[in-house]
């Protein structure tokens, strides 16, 4: 079923309002019943504005933290890293919600019968019913957001012609200095704090002409059949002037008829969601259930196939509405914060939750959802450089854990498990070759080379000698402390494990474009080439496990969230079971401890696990996370829960469940690597690989019995297909799909 469904009200639940978004607009529809809520966001709206926090007395402290650190006098490193690499001001600046639309029926609906409020998300359409058990009249309201008219647009009808009366408020906690309306218009408008960066948030009226009245913070239709309200808002983030921009975007919508609204909406929406589809056999009379019913009663003892689904269209659905055209990457909420102080400032947090946020973008088929981050990579260029230059005195680019709207690279809080952190623009940057390997796109790889170049330049600056090895230092295992032999807990180190994997990552990839690009330098590609061959190995330390150091301490908390040492494993195709068996058992080992030690007890750090075991083909462990993470980790309206909401474990979780049926990468395809017996028949259409593939799967008894590849049109592709132990060579010819059934596999 590809639809969340409810029969009874929010309540005032956040936790079960239902997102709608068209990448830049998104919203939180509640579903009240007799009156309606939505909380509003517009990707733009960050307090405050562009700084530059680079310490000026990092570089002068560098040497120093480096001799205490490998010095072993880790504490006193960490004290002057407090006062010397620190940002100034520390923080970046958060992202904010827009503000909220209040809907009354102006007490023609104190209460209601048969109710229902459902989110299609195979059309990405809202929609609540609710009947008056006092006049019978049915009350509706379809609500969507256009990309197309940059609106949010929501219908309000009775079966009963001229029976609706309708009052709205648009309303904003704080920092809002105005409110203007006319007489089918209303917006407000202000600063955003903390500097000149202002807003305007518009809402729009059309009815069948009956009375409309623009009256105090209010808009009210009397006496209508219908009222069609348009929601839109902007910032001076990309307009001189936000109040003439959303009066203009609110004015051109409305000239629309509603049913041309929807059918382009529909149209443009499905051009995304249609590319993939993903179906299990089930037991259909779970379909009479709510999601939430359903999402209460799934454990291993009640399967509901039905139930993963829809969760793994759910992924795809907020992928593609917090994340396409010209937006903004999707944040630690994706598109739907509801707060003035977000947690964690609802910010691109990149030691893993902004890329784990676009693990399903390519393998999903939605390669184009992934573009606003690369766009943010280019902003986030020239701040890396000069975080580069004026802290560490390097060449390149550098950024730390976190990033803003302004693409901030300095180092982020006073955080020692997190702030010191130096990996964060590398780990962008390996999103830059996948990406090329699954489109085949050489004018965007050509695009985003200078990012990946720069990288690499400051890494070839930035490391240095240790026991004839090159290593980062200082740096940190994201978000981790480790206990010295002698008791002294610590979390700055040198050479991290994830370090060093991103970085024969990053070298790699730098290796492999230069050489389509035709990079000249032949000096700069040496030197790269010389500094991977000395980065440290993965190591394995005494309890079986990958090492997440460089010496084998105990863990302050075993069961981490943060399982770093294993991105060798994923999102990196470093450890396979049939190249690195070794490694496999011991990152096999690892996550055991993990979780043993109660470890993926976050949403997202539970998606990862997924991720990992999909990647060890264990799909029964595969299985049981997913349902853990159901469980455990997943708000009655489905999306994730660290606790609080993060959007990072839908992302997550949906890349998991994909790679489940598919993985895919430069040596070889797997079909159905982690298929878990509770999925024993089924069908995939639209799953894509590398190099431009396109892959229709069918399986019955837990035997695949059919693939359907397809490739480019312009070119020829020799790829290897592996399932089970039977390794199969084939050749793509061009525009020509190759189909072959179990039998001749």
């Amino acid at each position: 079923m590809t639809a969340l469904r409810y029969t009874t009200p929010s309540q005032g639940d956040w936790n079960k309002a239902l997102p709608i978004g068209n990448g830049k607009l998104g919203a939180m529809i509640y579903g009240e019943g007799t009156s309606e809520h939505f909380q509003l966001n517009e990707d733009s709206v960050w307090f405050g504005q562009k700084r530059n926090r680079n310490n000026p007395d990092a570089l002068a402290n560098l040497d120093t933290i480096r001799d205490l650190i490998f010095a072993g006098k880790i504490s006193k490193a960490e004290e002057l890293c407090k006062y010397a690499l620190t940002g100034t001001p520390q923080s970046q600046h958060t992202y904010q919600t827009l503000g909220d639309v209040y809907f009354d029926y102006c007490g023609k609906m104190n209460e209601g019968t048969d109710f229902q409020r459902n989110l299609d998300l195979s059309t990405a359409i809202h929609s609540t019913e609710i009947t008056s058990p006092v006049t019978g009249i049915c009350y509706t309201c379809e609500t969507f957001a256009s990309i197309g008219q940059n609106c949010i647009v929501a219908q309000f009808k009775s079966s009963t012609a001229n029976t609706l009366d309708l009052a709205a408020s648009l309303q904003r906690e704080c920092f809002y200095e105005t409110t203007s309306h006319n007489k089918d218009t209303l917006w407000i408008s202000g600063k955003l704090g903390g500097g000149d960066e202002s807003f305007c948030c518009g809402m729009k009226f059309a009815t069948d002409g009956s009375d409309l009245q623009g009256i105090g913070e209010h808009l009210i239709a009397r006496d209508a059949s219908y009222v069609t309200v348009f929601i839109t808002a902007a910032t001076t983030y990309r307009h001189k002037n936000p109040e003439n921009a959303v009066l203009e975007t609110l004015e051109r919508a409305a000239a629309f008829p509603y049913k041309t609204l929807k059918d382009e909406h529909i149209k443009e929406y499905k051009s995304y969601f249609e590319r993939m589809e993903f179906s299990l056999d089930y037991d259909k009379s779970l379909d009479l259930l709510t999601t939430e019913e359903r999402l209460t009663r799934i454990d291993s003892d009640h399967p509901d196939n039905g139930l993963l689904m829809t969760y793994m269209d759910f992924g795809r659905y907020l992928l593609i509405s917090s994340s396409r055209g010209d937006c903004l990457p999707a944040n630690l909420q994706g598109i739907w914060n509801k707060d003035m102080s977000a947690a964690w400032g609802s910010k691109y947090t990149i030691n893993i939750n902004t890329e784990m946020n676009y693990w399903p973008a390519n393998i999903c088929n939605l390669s184009d959802c992934e573009l606003p981050l690369f766009s943010h990579m280019l902003r986030m260029l020239p701040n890396g450089q000069k975080t580069a230059k004026e802290m560490y005195g390097c060449h390149g680019f550098v950024a730390h854990h976190n990033t803003d709207i302004w693409g901030d690279t300095a180092p982020q809080d006073i955080y020692i498990p997190a702030t010191f952190w130096v990996m964060g623009g590398a780990w962008l940057s390996t999103h830059i070759w996948n990406h090329y390997l699954y489109t085949n796109d050489t004018n965007f790889l050509k695009e985003m080379y200078p990012v990946l170049k720069e990288s690499v330049r400051f890494f070839m600056d930035f490391l240095v000698e240790r026991e004839e090895k090159l290593v980062t230092c200082p740096s940190v295992s994201p978000e981790n402390t480790y206990i010295m032999e002698d008791g002294t807990r610590g979390c700055l180190t040198y050479g991290s494990t994830m370090d060093n994997e991103i970085l024969h990552e990053l070298f790699a990839h730098f290796r492999k474009t230069a050489a389509i690009l035709g990079e000249t330098d032949t000096s700069l590609l040496q030197t790269a080439s010389d500094c991977e061959k000395r980065l440290p190995d993965i190591q394995i330390g005494k309890y079986g496990q990958i090492m997440e150091w460089q010496k084998d301490y105990e863990e302050a908390e075993p069961g981490h969230r943060h399982i770093s040492h294993l991105w060798a494993l994923h999102p990196a195709h470093q450890i396979t079971p049939d190249g690195t068996p070794e490694l496999c058992r011991a990152a096999r080992t690892t996550l055991q401890r993990r979780l043993e030690n109660g470890g993926g007890h976050t949403g997202w750090s539970r998606a990862w696990i997924l991720n990992m075991y999909a990647r060890l083909w264990e799909g029964e462990a595969c299985y049981d996370n997913l349902l853990a993470l159901l469980k455990k980790s997943t708000l009655p309206n489905l999306l994730d829960n660290h606790p609080p909401f993060q959007i990072d474990g839908n992302f997550g979780a949906t890349a998991a469940m994909a790679e489940m049926l598919l993985q895919s990468d430069e040596q070889r395809t797997i079909l159905l690597p982690a298929l878990p017996k509770a999925w024993s028949k089924g069908e995939v259409h639209g799953l894509r690989g590398v190099y431009g593939t396109t892959w229709d799967l069918a399986w019955n008894d837990g035997f695949l019995t059919s693939v359907t590849v397809s490739g480019p049109e312009d070119c020829t592709i020799p790829l290897t297909l592996f399932y089970g132990n039977v390794k199969k060579e084939i050749v793509l010819h061009k525009g020509h799909p190759y189909h072959c059934s179990w039998v001749e596999i």
